[in-house]
C-alpha cells in the first residue's frame, strides 16, 4: 500500500484526525518562514499522545546538522524529512550525523532543482551524498529556492515522470508531494507509482488546521487507486 504522511501539524486534534483516518505518517514543520512551523516543545507535546505505530516526521529546510539531530532527538522523531537550502546545499549526510540522528532520512528536493539534473544521470543528487544505503526515500515536490515545499501547487508530472524511472534505477523509493488533493491523488499514484504521498494544504480548512473530512478523503483515494492498482 502506498505510504501516506499528512503534513504541517500543528495541534494534537489534527494528527489524532489523520491517525484515525488511516495515515501511515504525521509531520511536523520546523522551518520559521514557513506558515505551518512548530516549535520543538510543541510537536513534542504532540508526539507524546500518538501511537506508537504512527510515523513522526520532522521537516527541516538547510537546517545545521545539530539542530535536526537534537530536534528529532528530543521529539522522539522516527524520520527526519530535509530539504535543501536555498543555495542548493543539503546537509553532510556522513556517518557521524548517521550515527547520532537515530532515526530514517529522507531527502527532499523541489521540482526546480531536479529539473535542472542530467535526465542521463537522475541520480546525482543522491548519489553526491554517499549515504544511498541510509536513505528511506526521496520526496519530489513543488517549489523552488526561496520556498521548497508548501506551496500548494502541483507539477508537470507527464514531464517529471522520468525521475520515477531514475529513482527505480537506483533503488530510492519515491514520495510524491506539492499540490495533492483527494480529487488529484490517484493521478499522481497513477504516473509515478510512488512509494508514498505527502500532503499538507490540500487537506486543509485554513493555513495550519486540518479539515477532518479532507483528511478521511484523501486517505479514503488513496486507498481506492491501491485496490485498483494492486
Amino acid at each position: 500500500m502506498t505510504w501516506i504522511k499528512i503534513c504541517g501539524m500543528t495541534n494534537l486534534e489534527d494528527a489524532l484526525v489523520a491517525v484515525d483516518a488511516g495515515a501511515d505518517a504525521v509531520g511536523f514543520v520546523f522551518y520559521e518562514k514557513s506558515p505551518r512551523c512548530v516549535t520543538v516543545e510543541a510537536a513534542r507535546e504532540i508526539v507524546r499522545e500518538l501511537p506508537e505505530g504512527v510515523e513522526k516526521v520532522g521537516v527541516f529546510v538547510g537546517a545545521s546538522a545539530e539542530m535536526v539531530i537534537e530536534a528529532s532527538n528530543s521529539v522522539g522523531l522516527t524520520a527526519v524529512q530535509l530539504y535543501p537550502a536555498a543555495d542548493h546545499r543539503l546537509l553532510p549526510l556522513d556517518s557521524e550525523f548517521f550515527r547520532r540522528v537515530q532515526c530514517d532520512v529522507i531527502v527532499a528536493a523541489p521540482i526546480q532543482l531536479l529539473e535542472g539534473l542530467d535526465k542521463d544521470k537522475p541520480s546525482a543528487f543522491l548519489l553526491s551524498c554517499r549515504a544511498v544505503t541510509r536513505i528511506l526515500a526521496m520526496v519530489v515536490d513543488s517549489g523552488d529556492a526561496e520556498r521548497p515545499g508548501g506551496t500548494g501547487r502541483k507539477f508537470d508530472w507527464e514531464s517529471a515522470a522520468w525521475i520515477r524511472d531514475g529513482m527505480s534505477r537506483v533503488g530510492i523509493p519515491l514520495i510524491v508531494a506539492g499540490g495533492l488533493s483527494a480529487k488529484n491523488v490517484a493521478e499522481a499514484i497513477a504516473v509515478f507509482r510512488p512509494w508514498g504521498v505527502d500532503v499538507a494544504s490540500g487537506v486543509e480548512a485554513r493555513l495550519g488546521k486540518k479539515d477532518p473530512e479532507k483528511v478521511r478523503a484523501f486517505v479514503r483515494a488513496v486507498r481506492a487507486m491501491d485496490a485498483k492498482v494492486s
